[in-house]
C-alpha cells in the first residue's frame, strides 16, 4: 500500500521590524513577503531578513478572499498565498483589480483577477504569440486564435499583502497591453525590458465562491468586461439561419397556395359605357355557374385616360338566396411636366370575395363617370371595360404580411448582440471618439 504524500508544512520567520509571526507558504518559490502587522515587505532570501520596503497602513484593502483561503480549484488544492490591487489611470480616472495568487506544491502557481464582479483565471505563458493584424489592428495569435488588441495601459501596485514568487513593490510599474477573444484574453506586462505573457479565461464568480467555500456572497458583475463571453455568441448566426430555413418553408408554402388553387375563368365579357346615354346605367349579366368552393375575384379593366370611374356592383344568387354587394373605384392620370412623363393610378382593379358557396350566380353592375372630368378627357365621356370573374384565386397577401414578422427574431437578436460589443470596446483604446464641441466652447 503506497502511503499517502503530505502537503509541506509551511516555514515560520518573524518580521524583523515588528516581530510578527509571517508563514511561508510558497516555500523556496518565495521572493517577498508582507508583514499584515507593520505592512512592511521583507526579502525572505536573506538570512537577515532584509526590510525591501514598508508602506501606509492606511492603504490597507480587505481581500474578498482571505489569505490563507484553501479550496479545490479546477479539481486542484490551491491555497491563497498572495493579493495585490493594482490600478492604471485612463483619461485621469482611476481603475483598479485585485490579483490572487494561489499555490500548490505540485502544480505550482496561478492567478485569480477580480475587476468590478468580473473573474479571470489566469496562468503564466511560457510560448510566445505571433504577432499579427485583424481589421487593420494590431493583434495576436495563440494556439491558433487570433486575439484583437484591447488596451495598452501602465499598471501601478497599490497595495500587496501576503508573499509572492518575485520581489514586489508598491508603486511599481509596468506596461500592460490586453488581447482579447472571448472568454480569453492574452496580456503581455514588460518591465525593464522584459516581457511576461499570461493567459486568462473569464470565469463566474459563483466557481470562485464555491472552489474556496465562501461565507459572503461574491458582488455581482458590472458592466461588461474586456473578455466577458457574449450572451448572445452563436445565437445570432443561428436566428439568421432559422429564418432562412422558415422563410424557405414560406417560400414553399406560398408556391404550393398559388400553384395549388384553380384560379378558374368563369364568366368574361366586354362593355361599353356612356355617360350621356340617357337612362338607367345599371343593368345585370347572364347567370354564370359557380363551382366547387373558395373565394371569387371580380376584375375590372378599362381603357380610361385622365378620367376615373365607380363601379358599383353586386354578386347575386340566381334563386336569391344569397348576395354580396360591393363597389370599386378606377381611375388613371398620365402627363408630363418639367420633370418628364408622369403617371398616376391604374386603369384596373379587382376585388376578391371570400368564401362564396357553390351555385348560379348575375352580376349586377352600375357604372359612374365624372361628368366634368370626362368633358375634358381625350376619350370624352366614354370608356370600354372588361369584367372578368374567377374562382379560387390565389391569395398570398397574408404571407406576406408574416415574413416581415420572421424577420424580428434575428433583427433584434443582431441588434442586442451589437449593443453588447458596443459596450465591451466602449471601455477599449479603440472606443468610438465621443464630440467635444461642448468642451470646446
Amino acid at each position: 500500500m503506497v502511503a499517502p504524500s503530505r502537503v509541506p508544512k509551511p516555514k515560520a520567520i518573524n518580521c524583523p521590524n515588528c516581530g510578527g509571526n509571517i508563514e511561508l507558504r510558497g516555500f523556496a518559490h518565495t521572493r517577498s513577503a508582507v508583514c499584515v502587522q507593520c505592512c512592511s515587505i521583507i526579502d525572505p532570501t536573506t538570512p537577515e531578513l532584509q526590510i525591501l520596503q514598508q508602506f501606509d497602513e492606511r492603504l490597507r484593502v480587505r481581500p474578498l478572499i482571505p489569505l490563507g483561503s484553501r479550496g479545490k480549484y479546477r479539481g486542484v488544492p490551491y491555497e491563497v498565498i498572495g493579493f495585490q490591487v493594482r490600478s492604471i489611470n485612463a483619461d485621469g480616472v482611476e481603475y483598479s483589480w485585485h490579483e490572487y495568487l494561489l499555490f500548490n506544491p505540485f502544480k505550482g502557481f496561478r492567478y485569480l483577477t477580480q475587476y468590478d464582479g468580473h473573474w479571470n483565471d489566469v496562468l503564466t505563458v511560457h510560448g510566445l504569440p505571433a504577432f499579427t493584424t485583424l481589421g487593420g489592428r494590431k493583434a495576436v495569435t495563440y494556439n491558433n486564435v487570433p486575439y484583437k488588441h484591447f488596451q495598452n495601459a501602465v499598471a501601478r501596485t497599490a497595495f500587496v499583502m501576503g508573499e509572492f514568487p518575485w520581489a514586489v513593490r508598491v508603486g511599481e510599474t509596468n506596461t500592460v497591453d490586453d488581447y482579447v477573444a472571448p472568454p480569453y484574453m492574452m496580456s503581455s506586462e514588460q518591465t525593464d525590458g522584459e516581457v511576461n505573457w499570461s493567459f486568462g479565461t473569464y470565469i463566474a464568480g459563483s466557481e470562485v465562491e464555491q472552489a474556496f467555500q465562501l461565507k459572503t456572497k461574491l458582488p455581482a458583475p458590472n458592466g461588461v468586461y474586456a473578455n466577458q463571453p457574449s450572451p448572445f455568441q452563436g445565437k445570432v448566426r443561428a436566428s439568421w439561419r432559422t429564418f432562412l430555413m422558415l422563410c424557405l418553408v414560406w417560400a414553399v408554402l406560398v408556391a404550393f397556395f398559388t400553384f395549388s388553387a384553380s384560379n378558374r375563368v368563369i364568366f368574361d365579357q366586354n362593355f361599353h359605357f356612356a355617360q350621356a346615354v340617357p337612362g338607367e346605367h345599371s343593368f345585370v349579366t347572364q347567370p354564370f355557374d359557380v363551382p366547387g368552393r373558395g373565394n371569387v375575384e371580380v376584375e375590372l379593366s378599362t381603357d380610361l385616360r385622365n378620367n376615373w370611374a365607380y363601379f358599383s356592383l353586386a354578386l347575386l344568387r340566381e334563386d336569391g338566396a344569397q348576395g354580396f354587394d360591393f363597389g370599386r373605384e378606377v381611375s388613371y392620370y398620365s402627363g408630363r411636366d418639367s420633370d418628364g412623363s408622369w403617371s398616376e393610378g391604374k386603369a384596373k382593379d379587382s376585388v376578391i370575395l371570400p368564401k362564396v358557396p357553390a351555385g348560379r350566380y348575375y352580376l349586377r353592375i352600375e357604372p359612374e363617370m365624372d361628368a366634368q372630368a370626362s368633358a375634358t378627357a381625350a376619350s370624352g365621356m366614354t370608356m370600354n371595360y372588361e369584367v372578368t370573374v374567377r374562382r379560387d384565386v390565389p391569395t398570398t397577401w397574408l404571407f406576406w404580411l408574416v415574413l416581415p414578422l420572421l424577420l424580428i427574431p434575428p433583427i433584434l437578436t443582431s441588434i442586442r448582440s451589437m449593443t453588447f460589443e458596443g459596450r465591451r470596446w466602449s471601455e477599449s483604446d479603440y472606443a468610438p471618439a465621443s464630440s467635444s464641441s461642448g468642451d470646446d466652447d
